[in-house]
């Protein structure tokens, strides 16, 4: 059942930040990935500012980000999308489900960890235990404690197919849909954007590979075509640790106070998608020319942050 949204007819890839902070290299390189894809695809490109986690969207840190990506060449079509003035669509979205779709929540994390951890408990997977309440225990928790909102998927099983990972399937836990605080949660909110905005390309970090599954169920669930997903191995230390900017000089406004241009940050990246040679000048219609998902290389990649100038641009 659709939920009455206009929907682009034609097809879009998107990035979709957390305007937090300034992007840093991995973040740049899974946009870049998600752009040429979509540009090699014929696709439109959007941007999406994901702020419903943050108390108020910071403006300054998204023009920032814009800034950064399009300083290595990446070009994004109109309208840009911000979550927080999208709350009435993610409430019709939760309506047009039906009370039989979903039901209210009062567990703490807390007894969500001890319940996975009991015996027979399923590892990372709300385990139903508010499922069956009766009307009279549901008046009976509010009284302490404030609602979440979960869907009900009754364990079904989805799969879907990733452009690098393959068939990806998994069982669809009763997930969240509004957290007990009123806001949003990200998996509803990111299926409600993707859909109405005509995203059929959904180019991300691989850590989001096992959400596939449940967004792509909920998307049909209300109605809309599951996207195609490709999922993009991430940015990491030397350490092996997901790339994070307390990790040294990995955004554009860091690299460039040690003389690092875009133009050379462009050039880091090529290099680790394998669309350059290190140190040669490339620009984004070159990477356009000679991307080829099938060479996208499978491994994450190893990031050493540079300390200084005169390490070079091969960080």
């Amino acid at each position: 059942m659709s939920i009455g949204g206009e929907i682009q007819s034609t097809g879009a890839g998107r990035f979709a930040p957390s305007p937090s902070g300034d992007l840093h290299l991995g973040n740049l390189r899974t946009a870049l990935v998600a752009w040429l894809l979509a540009r090699t695809t014929g696709r439109r490109f959007l941007l999406r500012i994901e702020d419903l986690d943050l108390a108020r969207s910071d403006a300054g840190v998204a023009l920032r980000q814009a800034a950064d990506l399009a300083a290595i060449g990446i070009t994004v079509d109109p309208p840009r999308w911000v979550q927080s003035e999208r709350r009435a669509r993610y409430e019709a979205a939760i309506a047009s489900l039906g009370p039989e779709r979903t039901y209210e929540c009062y567990c703490t994390r807390r007894e969500i960890a001890e319940a996975v951890r009991a015996p027979h408990g399923r590892t990372g997977r709300y385990p139903g235990t508010c499922a069956r309440l009766t009307e009279t225990e549901r008046q009976a928790r509010r009284r302490h404690r404030p609602a979440a909102l979960r869907v009900r998927a009754d364990r079904a099983r989805w799969s879907v197919q990733d452009l690098w990972a393959g068939t990806v399937s998994d069982e669809v836990d009763d997930f969240v849909l509004r957290r007990n605080d009123g806001t949003p949660a990200y998996n509803l909110a990111v299926v409600v954007d993707d859909a109405e905005a005509g995203i059929d390309q959904v180019v991300r970090g691989d850590d989001l590979l096992d959400s596939a599954p449940r967004q792509a169920w909920l998307a049909h669930q209300l109605g809309w075509e599951q996207p195609s997903y490709a999922h993009v191995p991430l940015a990491v230390t030397t350490a092996g640790a997901r790339l994070a900017k307390r990790d040294g000089a990995v955004t554009l406004a860091d690299l460039a106070a040690l003389g690092v241009t875009p133009d050379a940050v462009r050039n880091q990246l090529a290099v680790s998608l394998d669309l350059a040679e290190p140190g040669e000048p490339v620009t984004a219609d070159m990477m356009l020319a000679r991307f080829d998902p099938a060479r996208l290389p499978r491994r994450p990649w190893v990031v050493t942050p540079q300390t200084s100038h005169q390490e070079g641009t091969s960080a």
